[in-house]
């Protein structure tokens, strides 16, 4: 494994701490154009794969036939941070959907977000399984089941044809045959995929360009997919996070996964992007893709510089004062200059 530093962190200018990992960027050849590391690194998606487990959602009428809007459609791509906004359409697809709650396989829980956290352990609300940040992606799950014809039960089983078919759509995104995905098992139970970091790559270049899918069907549900996302960025994650962030751009597709996954792809520039930082840190990816896109020479600034204020290269203690630096110290190496287009 070829593992290289990617941020590095100092206070009083010693450096304090590395971050350090892998980034592919792959071109519409699906060749590596950008990388720093080891492209070939089996890497679980984690979260960075619910948009294509949303797949099979897509690819049914259900938006339409249950009147969903495009804030609560997106709930299926999501990893929802338990806002007010959040909650208020999770239950109204409860109700437009053909799901209870007690149907979700995720376990109860309390919302990402500290302060929606808080205000419900402070007025006694329990924990639920709507709360959990994977509750939109099961509501998907069911609705794909019954709209498909599959089962219900056990749909959170690797054997289930539900979680066969999201394999057979990841084979096509990312050109891995299915004996050559690796499955575990993701936080809230259902079956998360193990491939190569470019093939990761792969398929968020076809996600962002729908045009290099072969198979017109689950062509047209990425387009409608994707569409979706960028048009309520802030139910992907929520206000001050990079998915919601980056997906306010048109240009951009984008999901994050746990222990350190960040993936996305440029439509104009065609261009698909996968990076995992070893520490599993998420903290560092506004720092890290914000440094890619500077380092491809990204025409919207105004992207870049909302990523910077997410996270901004100077450390402050809790009483504000600066004490250290957030640097980028990876340079991209370009395989191929004149890829574009």
């Amino acid at each position: 494994m070829d593992l290289l530093p990617l941020v590095e962190e100092t206070r009083a200018g010693i450096v304090e701490n590395i971050h350090i990992g892998m980034i592919c960027g792959v071109n519409n050849r699906l060749e590596t154009q950008f990388h720093l590391g080891d492209d070939s690194h089996y890497t679980f998606f984690r979260s960075a794969s619910k948009p294509i487990q949303a797949i099979p959602i897509f690819l049914t009428n259900s938006i339409d036939k249950y009147n969903l809007t495009k804030e609560e459609a997106a709930l299926f791509t999501a990893s929802h941070r338990g806002e007010a906004y959040h909650i208020a359409a999770l239950e109204s697809l409860l109700k437009k959907c053909p799901v209870t709650e007690a149907d979700l396989y995720c376990p109860a829980s309390y919302p990402l977000n500290a302060r929606p956290k808080e205000e419900m352990i402070r007025n006694g609300l329990e924990k639920r399984r709507l709360y959990h940040n994977c509750s939109g992606k099961h509501i998907g799950f069911i609705t794909a089941c019954r709209e498909l014809g599959y089962p219900v039960e056990g749909y959170w089983e690797v054997e289930h044809p539900l979680q066969q078919h999201i394999m057979q759509i990841l084979s096509i995104l990312s050109e891995v045959p299915v004996s050559k995905i690796t499955v575990g098992l993701d936080g809230c139970g259902v079956p998360v995929f193990a491939i190569p970091l470019k093939s990761m790559a792969i398929t968020y270049l076809k996600l962002a360009c729908p045009e290099l899918i072969t198979d017109p069907q689950i062509k047209n549900a990425v387009i409608k997919m994707t569409t979706i996302m960028n048009a309520s960025p802030l139910m992907i994650a929520s206000e001050r996070f990079i998915c919601s962030t980056l997906l306010e751009d048109q240009n951009i597709v984008a999901k994050g996964g746990a222990q350190g996954v960040y993936c996305f792809g440029l439509k104009e520039e065609r261009l698909g992007f996968a990076l995992k930082v070893l520490n599993g840190s998420e903290e560092v990816w506004p720092n890290i893709v914000a440094s890619i896109l500077e380092q491809i020479g990204y025409c919207n600034k105004e992207t870049i510089a909302r990523l910077r204020a997410l996270k901004p290269s100077v450390v402050r203690n809790d009483s504000g004062v600066e004490v250290g630096t957030i640097n980028e110290v990876f340079s991209l190496f370009n395989t191929y200059e004149d890829s574009f287009g």
